[in-house]
This record gives C-alpha cells, sequence and structure tokens, in this order.
C-alpha cells in the first residue's frame, strides 16, 4: 500500500522542502521494497525516466549491472540509466546535464558524499537536479545519496568518514537549513549529528537508520521503511534532558514549526516535546 503525504500550504514561499517535487532520503541498506516503490511512484511509475548516479562511489566501471540499476528495475522501474563523471569542467557542460531535463526521477546512490560534491556542486549538473524538482519531479538518494541533499553535508572529509564536520561542509541544500546523516543505529552514530547542530543551531539535524527513508513534500515529511529517524532540534526540549528523539514509520514532521506527529491517523504531537523556536 503506498503512503499519500498531505502538505498543507498557506501560500508562502518554502522555507526548507522543496516548492515543488518531492525528495526522498534513505539512510542506507535499502532491503524495504517500500522505499523504492515509493521513489518509483513518485516519479511517475514504472514506465518514468530514472537516472542513476553513482558518482560517490569508487572507481568508474558502471556497468549496466551496477547494483544502482538492477535495484530499481527489481523494483519495477523499466526506464532506468546511468549519469557519471568525475570531471568537473564535464558536469558543468549542457551536453553532460542535459539528460536530465528529460528526466522524471533522479536516484542518488551511497558511498562517500564528498565524490558527488567535488563533481557535481554548483555545475549544470546541480542546477538541472534543481529544475527536475521545479518541474515536479523526484530526487532520491541512499547513504551519501540523501546526505548531499542537506544543506551542511556531514561527514565530508575526504580522510575520516568519522568526521562530523571536514573539508567538504557544503551540500546540494535541496533541504535548506538542514545536516542529515544515515545508517544512525546499525552504525551507533546517534550521538554524532548533536556536534553539528551545537556549532551551527539554526539547523535541523535529521538522522536516518538504515532500511528507512524520509518522504519530503515542501515542508513536511513522512517517515517509512522498517527503522527510525532521530531529530536534532536545539530549540526542542525534552523531558529528562534528551538531546534527540525518534520517529518511528508513519511519523510526520512539520519542518517549518519543527513540530512532530504520530502516524497512524492519530493526529497528536509526540509526547516530552516542549518547542523553543531558535533565537539568533
Amino acid at each position: 500500500m503506498l503512503i499519500a503525504l498531505g502538505v498543507v500550504r498557506d501560500g508562502n514561499a518554502q522555507e526548507v522542502g522543496p516548492a515543488h517535487g518531492t525528495l526522498v532520503l534513505a539512510g542506507g541498506g535499502v532491503h524495504n521494497p517500500v522505499i523504492l516503490k515509493q521513489f518509483i511512484y513518485r516519479a511517475g511509475g514504472p514506465d518514468a525516466h530514472i537516472v542513476v548516479i553513482p558518482t560517490a562511489q569508487e572507481g568508474d566501471d558502471f556497468a549496466d549491472d551496477y547494483e544502482g540499476l538492477t535495484r530499481l528495475r527489481s523494483a519495477g522501474a523499466t526506464n532506468v540509466t546511468l549519469l557519471h563523471t568525475r570531471d568537473r569542467a564535464e558536469a558543468d557542460s549542457d551536453a553532460f546535464a542535459r539528460v536530465l531535463d528529460n528526466a522524471d526521477g533522479v536516484w542518488i546512490s551511497g558511498g562517500r558524499q564528498w565524490r558527488l560534491a567535488d563533481a557535481y556542486l554548483g555545475t549544470r549538473t546541480q542546477e538541472a537536479l534543481a529544475r527536475l524538482l521545479d518541474r515536479g519531479g523526484v530526487i532520491g538518494g541512499s547513504s551519501a545519496g540523501a546526505t548531499i541533499q542537506g544543506s551542511f553535508l556531514a561527514r565530508g572529509d575526504t580522510s575520516d568518514n568519522h568526521v562530523m564536520m571536514g573539508s567538504h561542509r557544503e551540500g546540494f541544500g535541496f533541504l535548506k537549513n538542514t545536516a542529515v546523516d544515515q545508517h544512525l543505529l546499525q552504525r551507533n552514530r546517534h550521538f554524532d549529528l548533536i556536534e553539528v547542530i551545537e556549532a551551527h543551531p539554526h539547523l535541523l539535524g535529521i538522522g536516518i537508520d538504515e532500511d528507512t527513508a524520509i518522504i519530503v513534500r515542501g515542508d513536511a515529511f513522512i517517515v517509512v521503511g522498517s527503522g527510525y529517524v532521530a531529530i536534532y532540534d536545539v530549540g526542542t526540549q525534552l523531558e529528562g534532558g534528551g538531546r534527540f528523539y525518534f520517529l518511528a514509520p508513519g511519523d510526520r514532521f512539520d519542518l517549518t514549526s519543527r513540530e512532530a506527529t504520530r502516524g497512524e491517523g492519530e493526529g497528536h504531537a509526540l509526547e516530552g516535546l516542549r518547542h523553543r523556536p531558535w533565537q539568533p
């Protein structure tokens, strides 16, 4: 069963998420079929043109049996192509980026997020990705492909992926004023984003576990998959002094008010939270 995400619009410009289109941010280890099926559904269905970007991974040999392609095909996608370069000049060319102007969805594979920044940040390729969202398309990604979609690039250090604030700190910014982490509980990373939001208190930290994703429409998201999403916000106080709290599949989050709501139609705010607007 596909989950529809309702978004309340008040006529104001979107402040955090994209004004148009959809983001799918997965925490890695994507085995739950609902995540890729949701991505394909929001791209327009099995016949939608989907482009896979594998650049976060090592090497340059991505053949037709590359896992990033075969997983989407196994999930039902029938029109999947690959786009890859490490040459910023090529990424900044109209000829390279043109394929994205005919795409309905883009899936960014996992690896190291700084490789994506090195290749595409500030290029015509990034501009083409933004245009895809503007016309209502979907951009999804797993692990590094999720983190790159935030504005602050957590774990962007070229030498060590345990460094939270390293040599690369700028993401694509499709999800504004956020820092996104992945493999959260599987790799015991649930305390790591505290360092980032303490240094940059305007940021919202979003930690996503493996086999779990958030689907973002406008300024709201819903959690899907099998695990949990952690929220880090210096403007939210928790009973008992906790520094973060967890959302489960079906829970929703308002990115403007930074308020969470339990899923399954209950409609009540998560217990134990007191929101305190951030003051510069």
